[in-house]
């Protein structure tokens, strides 16, 4: 009777065990943000002016290069599909370039956005390819396709993460606590799958789109360093002294290598 005791505690160890197992992520649906209890009256209101500009290309723009996507991502789409990593527009200007305060905002504090941002897994691509959040921020990260996902954060200072996303409509919610310029996220069942997120202690960023354009509103007048980050192309800085009810611009210029 002992024996059959102790071979009885075994299992439900090694049970208990197994269903407890590590990772980098606990399998959990949601992870809530760090609490933020700065006191309302120290955080740094809102501002008047504005930077904005325009990123463009020069040079000959390369060919759209085309995803070569397995047989059950091509069938969610019409025809082909190309890469998000290099992007010229129909105007001569350049898509998905992160543009960002990178200097003058030292020791001010600023509330964190109660709205999430979003990221969408659609069409076995990332949606957006390249996006920004504050430290603590939440980002909603979607499935909308009918097969499995497997979302893999890769950063340098934040935690990263790593979990599967099985069924259509799947969410989950996570959040970066340090600021980080850029984290990588990859999918690890679709290796064409990439997407770059700009983390920041401050809410004062923009991504060009379709025209090639950003605008940084809202910010308190300063001097700045306004930095332009490319994934291929790299980074550009600009100096920018921007007074209230102001707006400055900053135009940014890639080139082909």
């Amino acid at each position: 009777m002992k024996l059959k005791t102790l071979f009885a505690i075994l299992v439900m160890a090694i049970f208990i065990v197994s269903c407890g197992g590590g990772g980098s992520d606990s399998g959990s649906t949601s992870e809530a943000p760090p609490a933020d209890n700065t006191p309302a009256a120290d955080l740094t209101p809102a501002g008047t002016a504005t930077i904005s500009g325009a990123i463009a290309f020069s040079g000959d723009a390369p060919k759209p290069r085309k995803v070569r996507q397995d047989q059950d991502c091509k069938a969610l789409h019409d025809g082909d599909v190309f890469s998000d990593n290099v992007v010229v527009n129909d105007n001569g200007t350049l898509k998905n370039v992160f543009v960002y305060v990178k200097e003058g905002l030292e020791g001010k504090k600023f509330a964190i956005p109660s709205e999430p941002a979003v990221l969408d897994q659609k069409g076995c691509m990332y949606d957006p390819h390249v996006f920004g959040v504050m430290a603590g921020q939440t980002i909603k990260i979607l499935n909308s396709d009918p097969f499995l996902h497997n979302i893999h954060a890769r950063p340098e200072v934040n935690r990263p993460f790593n979990f599967g996303m099985p069924k259509q409509g799947d969410e989950r919610d996570r959040s970066f606590k340090k600021a980080e310029v850029m984290v990588f996220i990859k999918c690890d069942v679709h290796p064409w799958m990439g997407a770059y997120c700009g983390v920041l202690d401050h809410p004062y960023y923009s991504v060009s789109g379709a025209d090639g354009s950003f605008t940084i509103s809202n910010l308190p007048a300063g001097d700045y360093v306004v930095e332009a980050w490319h994934e291929q192309y790299g980074t550009q800085t600009m100096n920018v002294t921007v007074a209230d009810n102001e707006t400055q611009t900053a135009d940014f210029t890639f080139a082909a290598k």
